[in-house]
């Protein structure tokens, strides 16, 4: 099977949602923080998300909330600014795992192109 741009971006993406199943809230939770900023960090983690490129994602946040409730506040800003950075670090890796890809497609060809100098093809365009 040959690997495209698209079945490795596809790997990595599903890769990274799989990872994603437990609740970044109830972990915050078991970990004995306060309710209102488990929630703040799980919806700006989703709208840091979404600023830092995610199709899926969108952004969350209970203005009245976090205006009134400081833990709430902290939270959604902490989650903001970690998943934002966190997106936007696998987007990059996307980015760069794609070239990579292209430079060594881009040097099999060469690679081949290379082997057929001085060899006479014409004979072989019939094939097609």
């Amino acid at each position: 099977m040959r690997w495209t741009l698209q079945s490795s971006a596809a790997l990595l993406i599903g890769a990274v949602t799989l990872g994603a199943c437990a609740s970044e809230r109830d972990l915050l939770l078991e970990q004995g923080y306060p309710v209102a900023y488990a929630d703040g960090f799980e919806e700006g983690c989703h709208s840091g998300k979404k600023a830092g490129g995610a199709l899926f994602e969108e952004f969350k946040k209970d203005v009245n909330r976090f205006e009134a409730d400081s833990k709430y506040a902290q939270g959604w800003s902490d989650g903001f600014r970690q998943c934002e950075s966190e997106q936007e670090a696998l987007d990059r890796q996307i980015r760069m795992s794609l070239e990579i890809q292209q430079m060594e497609e881009a040097r099999k060809d060469r690679i081949g192109r290379d082997a057929l100098k001085g060899i006479d093809t014409r004979g072989l365009k019939g094939l097609k």
